[in-house]
């Protein structure tokens, strides 16, 4: 048990009603006791005392547009006011022109025809989007992932989601994965450049089709035993992990010439998280399958989907009932999610969070050269890393990291006079990453402050 204090009274009424009647099967204890909030605005939350804390992580990304964010929240009132409900095997407005201005902004940028599918979130829309490749391939259930990638916990996702853990009490439920080595430069062999580490990988991966006796390939048929690569543009819970820019290009191109589908799951980085509206957009490749959720709705209501090419997901190829869920497509979601777009159609969102993310990434650096534990730092856009290390800079210190998160939830740090908490989230394959994604409209003053908040949490690791 930390000495993180719990606030109240009532809080410790609160906590003891969790113990007894709570499943902790749906939720995450990263600290003991967990905390109770009351409140939330822009990058801020407070707790049952009022103390606030400054948010770097943002509900995973789900938060990309800021807390209690006016302009969202009132297009979820008004949407209330109106068609609040209806069932989803009927129709409305915000769905189809939300569909569409998904599918023409994909067709502008990379040139497909497409569809949109909507479902509830981001692991019931992989769950979709197994469907569909699945369908495409003649049934095949077996797919190519990233070491280091997370695309959910449903059954199906987390078949194709690195981590054994997530897998082991339940086995398999038909897909498998081959699971792919990741060019995360850091941590990998001496002597290559960031872009020629990512060359190496696909060459490693490529000469899997070489014969037909590395296992995937038969020459004869001209077919791979594998439908699709899933593949996280930028590592999420692999601790935003920035590949090499030439990596997909090269990638794709294998998956070209075998017949391999691409799938980009966005429900992380999607929403302008790295400075476009789907990460994937950086890399210059075309993906057959885009994965979405979280963000689109600032996470005001649970909705997610894919958008896919027209071969893959046409009615004749894909009819109706081919998936259900009773709340895909609500009304409310899709309204908040239509608000998103013309709200960030307004200003150049690409541009303003590049130059944030640039703002932010050297005050990243200037701790680094401070402090010999961060081995690493990297970013692109607001997704954003800190690669907590020990003494030698290299070696990972998951306690150290782990100790600077409790630190920042005691919520008594102090900046110009102000008592202040800091959120952060653990990520990476060793969870000593700080992953840091802070809300897209955060103010430079506040990157100013959590990076002073930061730089306190970092002498008191190396100082206790």
């Amino acid at each position: 048990m930390s000495d993180i204090r719990i606030a109240t009274a009532e809080d410790r009424i609160l906590l003891d009603k969790e113990a007894k009647y709570c499943s902790y099967g749906d939720t995450v204890h990263y600290i003991e006791p967990p905390r109770i909030f009351s409140r939330c605005e822009g990058s801020y939350v407070w707790d049952t005392e009022d103390q606030a804390y400054l948010d770097l992580q943002m509900w995973y990304s789900a938060v990309n547009f800021g807390y209690a964010n006016p302009r969202l929240n009132n297009a979820l009132k008004q949407q209330i006011d109106t068609l609040p409900q209806i069932a989803s095997q009927y129709l409305h407005k915000g769905k189809i022109e939300l569909s569409e201005m998904i599918a023409v902004d994909a067709k502008n940028k990379f040139g497909l025809d497409g569809r949109v599918h909507f479902n509830v979130g981001g692991s019931q829309s992989i769950e979709d989007s197994l469907k569909v490749v699945r369908n495409a391939s003649n049934g095949k259930s077996l797919m190519f992932a990233f070491e280091g990638g997370y695309h959910g916990r449903t059954l199906g996702a987390s078949s194709i989601t690195s981590s054994f853990r997530y897998r082991r009490r339940y086995g398999h439920f038909g897909e498998r994965a081959n699971f792919i080595p990741f060019p995360y430069h850091f941590r990998g062999p001496k002597g290559m450049t960031k872009e020629e580490y990512g060359s190496h990988c696909v060459q490693q991966f490529a000469r899997l089709f070489e014969t037909e006796y590395n296992g995937v390939w038969d020459p004869k048929t001209n077919q791979c035993e594998y439908a699709a690569f899933y593949v996280e543009p930028i590592q999420g819970t692999g601790g935003y992990v920035i590949p090499p820019m030439n990596f997909y290009r090269e990638l794709k191109h294998v998956l070209d010439q075998h017949g391999i589908l691409m799938v980009s799951d966005e429900i992380q980085m999607g929403f302008y998280r790295t400075g476009k509206l789907w990460s994937i957009e950086h890399f210059d490749v075309q993906p057959d399958v885009i994965v979405f959720g979280k963000a689109l709705t600032n996470g005001l209501n649970p909705l997610g989907g894919i958008w896919a090419r027209e071969e893959l997901i046409n009615p004749k190829v894909f009819p109706p009932g081919s998936t259900h869920s009773t709340f895909a497509s609500n009304p409310l979601g899709t309204a908040v999610g239509l608000e998103m777009f013309k709200m960030t159609s307004e200003v150049d969102y690409g541009a303003m969070v590049m130059a944030k993310g640039k703002y932010f990434l050297e005050g990243l650096q200037d701790l680094q050269k401070r402090f010999p534990i961060i081995g690493d730092v990297d970013g692109l856009g607001l997704a954003l890393r800190c690669e907590i290390c020990g003494p030698d800079g290299f070696t990972p210190d998951k306690a150290t990291l782990d100790y600077m998160v409790e630190e920042g939830m005691k919520g008594d740090m102090v900046v110009d006079g102000q008592k202040l908490g800091l959120i952060l989230d653990v990520g990476g394959y060793y969870k000593n990453v700080i992953t840091l994604a802070p809300s897209l409209e955060i103010s430079y003053p506040e990157i100013d402050l959590g990076l002073k908040l930061l730089e306190q949490l970092l002498v008191r690791a190396t100082t206790r």
